[in-house]
């Protein structure tokens, strides 16, 4: 079976063979605060750094999932209230989780913008560009506001400039080609400093004891040990982030294009119609309920799981993940599938 699901998703084949290393030379029996398994996450952090070319005085820490790193900026970052603005069901998700533990009093008093860079429900993204004018545009009465950014469907597929936002977080069942239960969470000194000053130390998951542990490469908590070990091992892996931006980039400009042309007389088009507001990692493709729900049982049985829609869109669209796990082969087989589909 051929998945392109946008999350959990494809994992790399490699990733089974790394698993049972692990168990075959006791990693996944290590303390979590033994010298051998420190090792294993000072060469992540590393190999994080490395790989997506994250600047050196950015912090790194492993968590449980981004809906924990929703968490730790609200309980640890937030003084006054956070803004979100958002365009799909994921945006929506972090601003009523976030209010829920810091209700806002005046919005207009924000002090951290919260951002969904690629929003998973609707396949759009906001841009390298547009983070910058934000970047330029938003402040709080202080001067010291920061940006907080969810890149769940992202990180790892696409190049970022990290400096744009003080915190970046991701899980690794998307673009990192992982199974799900490991989140990274890359911050800058603005968002410590500003953790320092609120001085929120009350939870196991508060960014400072956070800090505090990855200082010495352990964790605030027993973590996903096998999830870490699996992610250094892909990582090392991998080709660098600026490699993997420009495929990412170029399948999804070939499959953009495919369904503007080639499936211009199918009964599917495209849901995103501003090309400047399209993600490169997650397709959005829309159609009449009867026509999604007949593709996507016509793809089950040609051996292809395509992605479900989500939230308003669920019965109206199908969506198709392109993340760097998934080969130009697959991506073939599925053009190939839909237009045998169209006729």
């Amino acid at each position: 079976m051929i998945t392109f699901y946008p999350g959990p998703s494809k994992v790399y084949p490699q990733v089974a063979d790394y698993a049972s290393e692990a168990v075959r030379e006791g990693i996944v029996s290590l303390n979590h605060r033994s010298a051998g398994f420190m090792e294993i996450v000072k060469e992540t952090v590393r190999l994080l750094h490395e790989k997506l070319a994250i600047p050196a005085n950015y912090h790194i820490a492993l968590v449980s999932s981004a809906t924990e790193c929703w968490e730790i900026v609200a309980q640890s970052l937030t003084v006054q209230a956070s803004l979100h603005p958002y365009s799909g069901a994921f945006g929506k998700k972090w601003a009523e989780y976030a209010y829920k533990i810091k209700p806002p009093i005046e919005l207009n008093q924000a002090d951290v913008l919260c951002l969904v860079q690629n929003e998973t429900s609707n396949g759009t993204q906001v841009t390298m560009e547009t983070l910058a004018q934000f970047r330029r545009d938003f402040s709080s009465n202080e001067g010291s506001a920061l940006i907080a950014v969810d890149a769940v469907s992202s990180m790892a597929g696409i190049q970022f400039d990290w400096t744009l936002a003080d915190v970046w977080f991701a899980s690794v069942q998307k673009c990192f080609g992982l199974p799900a239960g490991l989140a990274v969470l890359v911050y800058s000194p603005a968002a410590l400093k500003r953790a320092q000053e609120i001085g929120e130390n009350d939870h196991y998951n508060s960014l400072l004891f956070i800090h505090e542990n990855f200082a010495k490469f352990q964790t605030p908590y027993t973590p996903n040990g096998l999830g870490i070990y699996l992610l250094m091992r892909v990582l090392q892996q991998v080709s660098p982030i600026a490699e993997v931006d420009a495929v990412t980039k170029k399948r999804s400009a070939a499959l953009y294009s495919f369904f503007e042309q080639e499936m211009n007389k199918s009964p599917f088009r495209l849901l995103i119609d501003n090309p400047a507001e399209r993600s490169d990692t997650v397709i959005a493709v829309e159609g009449s309920e009867a026509a999604i729900k007949a593709v996507k049982q016509a793809a089950q049985q040609a051996g292809i799981t395509l992605g479900n829609g989500y939230g308003d869109w669920k019965t109206t669209t199908f969506r198709i993940a392109n993340f760097p796990a998934i080969t130009d082969d697959e991506i073939e087989t599925l053009k190939q599938f839909l237009l045998s589909f169209q006729q």
